[in-house]
């Protein structure tokens, strides 16, 4: 529960805290400045193709999906006004060779004292998708917390535009201390009060209008005194709050689920108020988290590796929401810029291993809303649902039986990530609880398992293919999962029967996925075609569940051909084209030699550190320019693949 309900409070507010314009491990494509759930994901462009090269002064941060949020900081220094986020007109960016600091942290670095005021504000540009659409906004104390409240003043529930909530409540906030001012009103109004005067007029603006007319802002200063090489700080927070945050159609009809942290506060003050003096103790949490990664990184797999990982959980987390209540808890999940459904299972399965490293409940969690609506009778197909829903946040599901057909994909994900938890978790009577759906799911594997109809795996984009090598071992993988669930529940024959039948498809999928004749052999894209190869990621299941299914000789052949395809900046995904999914070369680099799997991670390395992409970390690019394909795949949590290795190894 402590786990949990740290996740929940941050999922409601994120403190502003900023870092210097150097870079470690990498420099990466973008940089998450806040970065919580779908909707508060705001990130500074870095790559070449846009942005400034990762500087906090001089360009604007954005959301996501590339429009700018208005997030500007000022610092004045001996009365000279200087940028320190942001694109400002008429300032000179700061100094860095002059001063260190973070958002929030100044410090003299020539020995000598400076009197210093540092700003900062949020723009209207926060509340909605549509520029037009009428901001309102308030101000207010709480309990030593000052802040800024500012929302769309036609509320749409549950809906989106550009990707951006239309409804919800966002504060920006301080410490109510007497060296705080504040204002609302026009940019070049309140910006420009500062710079003047190294303070703000505590008043607020009451025209409330379009977020485009004449661009509000709601600004704060701290006039920090004299400030030598001591450092002086204040601090900031940002957070959105949302009563109702989905709508899930579960057991009963739909209906709105609620933010979980309401279950724990009663106002979104308690919440805001808590969070930001929280701080320290979140701080620390969230410093020892990032300890840990990179160092369990870089003892498995060195420097390279810890570049991946480094960047990967804070998207990972920033695809998700935390709902419901204490007694029934759910994990929502976007996959953000590629369809926008909800707890897409495909979604789901490269980012379990990041799931199950860092708390086993975070996959029980976010399967919940899938088990729930198809064990309630409301999808009519014997296969698993591809999502809960075509569009976050509305988990309406699919009672008509039309979301995107993956059936074999799906079938075996949710098999996998079933027996995954519940080993992880040493939770059987959780599988106790699902098998019979799973058992459901199990009988469309044996069907189609051995020779694939014409479908779409979860790389869709790549179109559909019969008889494909790699999605056969998954559904083979998933039929022998089932042995082991029956196992372990206590139903021997159905054991029995089920490995029987993945031992003896298993023996076929060899003479059938194998080109034997080339040199070195491999596993072919679709069955027979002896002029195709692809990255057997599948595979991973296998040895992460610890089945046993698969021949060590499958696993070393497979390690021996990726070197000889590698391009400059990765082993492209399948002979169709020279895209691949970073997801999926960590799946394949986790089973790998030693030698493979650094060549791997090197590659992807080298990719983060030279790719001209500019936006959040995609999984899908081409191996040979660096660049994105079409698609455009952008923040998405699939990146939680990065801990297919850790996993193996914790």
């Amino acid at each position: 529960m402590q786990l949990s309900r740290l996740a929940a409070l941050v999922s409601a507010c994120v403190a502003s805290v900023g870092a210097q314009s150097t870079f470690s491990p990498a420099r990466p494509p973008a940089i998450p400045l806040a970065v919580r759930s779908p909707y508060l994901s705001v990130w500074l462009d870095g790559g070449s193709d846009g942005g400034d090269g990762g500087y906090l002064a001089g360009e604007w941060p954005t959301f996501w999906q590339n429009q700018v949020f208005g997030w500007a900081g000022i610092v004045r220094v001996d009365g000279a006004p200087y940028t320190w986020m942001g694109s400002l007109p008429n300032t000179m960016s700061v100094n860095q060779t002059a001063f260190e600091y973070t958002a929030t942290k100044m410090s003299s670095l020539d020995g000598g004292h400076h009197d210093v005021q540092v700003y900062a504000d949020i723009s209207a540009e926060w509340v909605s998708g549509d520029r037009n659409a009428v901001a309102q906004w308030d101000y207010g104390t709480a309990d030593g917390v000052s802040y800024h409240r500012v929302y769309r003043q036609t509320q749409l529930a549950f809906s989106e535009v550009n990707q951006q909530s239309e409804w919800g409540y966002w504060y920006w906030a301080t410490d109510a201390v007497n060296s705080m001012t504040y204002q609302s009103g026009a940019d070049t109004t309140v910006r420009g009060q500062f710079s003047q005067h190294g303070k703000l007029s505590n008043s607020g603006d009451t025209n409330y209008r379009a977020i485009s007319n004449s661009w509000p802002v709601f600004g704060f200063a701290s006039d920090l005194g004299s400030v030598g090489s001591s450092s002086a700080s204040t601090l900031f927070s940002i957070g959105l709050t949302q009563d109702e945050a989905v709508q899930f159609e579960g057991t009963s009809t739909y209906a709105p689920v609620p933010s979980l942290w309401k279950s724990y506060f009663s106002t979104d003050e308690d919440a805001l108020t808590f969070f930001h003096r929280d701080y320290q103790r979140a701080n620390y949490l969230s410093s020892g988290f990032d300890s840990k990664v990179s160092g369990d990184s870089i003892a498995l797999a060195g420097d390279n590796y810890n570049v991946l990982t480094s960047l990967a959980a804070r998207q990972v987390f920033g695809g998700t929401q935390l709902c419901g209540t204490e007694d029934k808890m759910y994990l929502f999940l976007k996959e953000i810029s590629s369809d926008g459904n909800v707890n897409t299972v495909d979604v789901i399965f490269p980012a379990y291993p990041f799931f199950l490293y860092t708390n086993p409940a975070y996959l029980k969690l976010v399967l919940e809303p899938l088990f729930e609506n198809q064990e309630s009778g409301k999808y009519p197909n014997s296969y698993s649902m591809h999502d809960m829903g075509s569009s976050y946040p509305n988990a309406t599901a699919h009672a008509d039986g039309s979301d995107e057909k993956m059936p074999l994909e799906e079938c075996g994900n949710m098999l996998i990530m079933a027996l995954a938890y519940a080993l992880k978790a040493q939770d059987l009577d959780y599988l106790t609880a699902h098998y019979d759906l799973l058992n459901q799911w199990t009988a469309y594997l044996i069907n189609d398992a051995l020779y694939p109809a014409n479908q779409i795996s979860t790389d869709d984009f790549a179109g559909s293919l019969a008889n494909q090598t790699n999605l056969a071992l998954k559904g083979m993988i998933g039929i022998q999962a089932m042995s082991v669930i029956a196992r372990e529940t206590g139903h021997t024959a159905d054991a029995t029967n089920y490995s029987s039948i993945a031992k003896d498809y298993i023996g076929k999928w060899q003479d059938l996925a194998i080109n034997k004749d080339a040199s070195p052999p491999h596993t072919t894209l679709s069955y027979g075609d002896s002029n195709s190869h692809g990255l057997l990621y599948n595979l991973y299941a296998d040895a992460q569940l610890g089945l046993g299914l698969v021949p060590q000789q499958v696993y070393e052949m497979q390690s021996t051909f990726y070197p000889t395809v590698a391009n400059k900046y990765g082993v492209p995904l399948d002979t169709r084209h020279t895209l691949t999914k970073s997801d999926w070369e960590s799946f394949a680099a986790a089973i790998a030699s030693t030698e493979t799997r650094d060549l791997i991670f090197q590659n992807i390395a080298t990719w983060i550190n030279e790719t001209p992409t500019n936006l959040a970390l995609t999984d899908l690019y081409d191996t040979v320019s660096g660049n994105y394909p079409n698609p455009t795949f952008i923040a998405r949590p699939v990146i939680g693949g990065a801990y297919a290795p850790l996993l193996l190894n914790s």
